[in-house]
C-alpha cells in the first residue's frame, strides 16, 4: 500500500495533519474559547482550510488518480481501495469549488457556533438567522458545484453523511414511520399523561451529574487514558485519532434524564472512535463517513441497552447513593417506566424513543424544503412549529426550545439528521443479531458490558471506513438495511410488551 500511495503521501501527510488541526479548534471554539476569540480565530481556520483545499485538489492528485482511473485492483485490501476511492471523491467534489469560496465558508462555519449559542441563550432566533442564511446560502451554491444529472441538491448532501441513502430511500423509510409510529405515539401519549415522574426534574447539582457521568462512560468502557470529557452547550463527540477521543455532556441542574442518557449516547461514539484499529487511525480509512452506523452505535448504548431494565439493576443503587435525597423514594421499576415514558417533549435530545423518529421527520422535511426550494429565513422558525403541531401535538415556548436547539445547521451540517433515525434502526437490525449470538439482557443484569463491547467491535468498529453500511448490516444479520426490524423492536416494546405505563 505504501508504494501505490508514496507519490500523494505528502500531500495526504499534510491533509491528516490539517484536519486533526482543525478538529482541535473546534473542540476548543465549543468547549473552553473565550465569546470574543472566534473573530481572530476565523481567519486562522481559514487560512488552514485553504491550505487543506490544497491538498486534495492539485496537480499531485490529479495524475494519481488518472493512473488509477479504472479503480483499483480486488487484489488490494479494502482500506487501500476506499483510501483511493476517498481521495476521488473529495478531488471531484471540491475541484468545482474556488478556493476563495471554500475559505470564506470555513471562516463563516467558525464562528458560527458562538453566534448559535448566544441566540439560544438568549432565546432569540434573529440573533442568528442572518448567520443562517449565509450557511445556507453557501450550502446551496457547493451543492450546486456538486451535483450530478439526476441528483437533487438534498442528495448531495445525504451523500456527504450516508452514501448510498438518497431521498428516495429515505421518502420510503419515513413514510414507513408516518405509517405504523406516528399513530402508536399518539396513542401512547394519551395512555401515558397520568405518570408522575416529577422526581426527575429536582435539584440535582451539575457536579454530582458530572461524576456520575464520568463513572457511567467508565462503566461502559470508555477509556480515559486515550480520552477526555468537558463541557458544551451542545453535547457531541469527536476524535483526533484512537488516542485522542473527545466528548462533552451538557448539565441541566433541573433534568437528570438528559445528562445521563447524553453521556450514554455520546459514549457510544467514543468506543466507536477509540476501536478503530491502529492501522487504520490517522489514514483516510479511519476517518468515518457513514454517520448512519456511527448514530447507530450511540443509539445502541443510548436505547436498546440504556433504557432497559436490565442495564440499571447493577447501577441503580449507585445512581441512588448518588442522588439519595431525590431518588429515595424512587423505586427501580418506577425509574425504568420514567426512563421510556412517551412524552411529547419540543427538545429532540429529550425525547423518548417512541416519537424520537418523528423529531427526525420533521427536520428532514424542512431540511429538504429549505435545501431543493426557496424558503424565506425568518419563516423557518413557524414552520418548524407548524411541524411539531402537526406531528406532536404540541408548539415550542420559545426559540431556544424550537428552531435554536440543534447545533448542525450552525456546523453547516445539513443531511445529518436523517442519519439519527437510520441510526435507531441499524442500531435495531444489530440487536436482533447480536440476540441470536447471546443472551443480550442476562450480560447487562451481570453488569458484564464488555460482550456486547467485542461484539459491535468485532463486527462494526474495527473495519473503520473500508465497508458500506449495507455490507456491514449484511456480514451482521444476511440482509442489507431493513427497516422492519425498528418497526417490530418499537412495536415489541410499546406496543406488545407489557411497559403498559411507559
Amino acid at each position: 500500500m505504501d508504494d501505490v500511495l508514496r507519490p500523494i503521501k505528502k500531500w495526504l501527510d499534510k491533509r491528516m495533519a490539517l484536519e486533526t488541526t482543525l478538529t482541535l479548534y473546534d473542540w476548543d471554539e465549543q468547549t473552553l474559547a473565550p465569546c470574543l476569540a472566534m473573530e481572530n480565530t476565523g481567519r486562522i481556520v481559514g487560512i488552514l482550510s485553504e491550505e487543506l483545499y490544497k491538498c486534495m485538489v492539485n496537480d499531485d492528485i490529479k495524475n494519481f488518480l488518472e493512473k488509477w482511473k479504472d479503480g483499483v485492483n480486488e487484489k488490494y485490501s479494502y482500506k487501500l481501495q476506499y483510501i483511493i476511492w476517498k481521495i476521488g471523491k473529495d478531488y471531484e467534489d471540491n475541484k468545482k469549488i474556488p478556493v476563495d469560496e471554500y475559505r470564506k465558508f470555513s471562516m463563516i462555519k467558525a464562528s458560527a457556533n458562538s453566534v448559535w449559542e448566544n441566540a439560544k441563550n438568549n432565546n432569540d432566533f434573529s440573533m442568528f438567522a442572518p448567520t443562517l442564511k449565509e450557511i445556507i446560502d453557501y450550502t446551496k451554491k457547493f451543492a450546486s458545484y456538486k451535483k450530478k444529472d439526476g441528483q437533487s441538491l438534498y442528495d448531495v448532501l445525504l451523500d456527504d453523511y450516508e452514501p448510498g441513502f438518497n431521498e428516495k430511500k429515505l421518502d420510503d423509510f419515513f413514510e414507513l414511520i408516518k405509517k405504523e409510529i406516528v399513530p402508536l405515539a399518539k396513542k401512547k401519549i394519551n395512555e401515558s399523561d397520568s405518570f408522575d415522574k416529577s422526581y426527575n426534574y429536582r435539584f440535582y447539582p451539575a457536579k454530582e451529574q458530572e461524576q456520575f457521568c464520568n463513572y457511567l462512560a467508565g462503566y461502559l468502557g470508555f477509556d480515559f487514558d486515550r480520552g477526555i470529557i468537558a463541557r458544551s452547550e451542545h453535547p457531541f463527540t469527536t476524535s483526533l485519532h484512537n488516542k485522542d477521543v473527545r466528548m462533552t455532556n451538557h448539565y441541566y441542574e433541573n433534568d437528570l434524564e438528559d445528562s445521563i442518557f447524553s453521556c450514554i449516547h455520546e459514549t457510544g461514539h467514543a468506543l466507536y472512535e477509540q476501536n478503530i484499529p491502529d492501522e487504520l487511525t490517522q489514514t483516510l480509512a479511519g476517518v468515518l463517513p457513514y454517520m448512519g452506523i456511527h448514530e447507530s452505535q450511540s443509539r445502541f448504548y443510548e436505547n436498546v441497552i440504556g433504557r432497559s431494565k436490565e442495564f440499571w439493576e447493577p447501577l441503580y443503587g449507585k445512581l441512588v447513593n448518588t442522588f439519595n435525597k431525590n431518588l429515595e423514594d424512587v423505586s427501580l421499576d418506577t425509574f425504568i417506566n420514567g426512563i421510556n415514558k412517551v412524552n411529547p417533549t419540543p427538545i429532540r435530545t429529550s425525547a423518548d424513543e417512541l416519537t424520537y423518529p418523528v423529531h427526525i421527520l420533521i427536520r428532514y422535511e424542512l431540511e429538504k424544503k429549505i435545501i431543493n426550494e426557496d424558503v424565506d429565513v425568518n419563516k423557518l422558525k413557524d414552520l418548524w412549529n407548524e411541524k411539531y403541531e402537526e406531528y406532536l401535538g404540541i408548539k415550542p415556548e420559545n426559540d431556544a426550545q424550537s428552531i435554536l436547539q440543534d447545533v448542525h445547521w450552525s456546523c453547516g451540517n445539513f443531511g445529518y439528521f436523517p442519519s439519527y433515525a437510520l441510526g435507531n434502526a441499524f442500531a435495531t437490525q444489530i440487536y436482533y443479531s447480536m440476540e441470536k449470538e447471546f443472551d443480550v439482557k442476562k450480560e447487562l443484569a451481570k453488569g458484564n458490558i464488555s460482550r456486547i463491547n467485542m461484539y459491535l467491535c468485532e463486527n462494526v468498529h474495527k473495519y473503520g471506513a473500508t465497508i458500506s453500511t449495507d455490507e456491514i448490516l449484511k456480514r451482521i444479520s444476511g440482509e442489507e438495511f431493513n427497516p422492519d426490524f425498528y418497526i417490530r423492536y418499537l412495536k415489541e416494546k410499546f406496543e406488545d410488551s407489557n411497559c403498559k405505563k411507559c
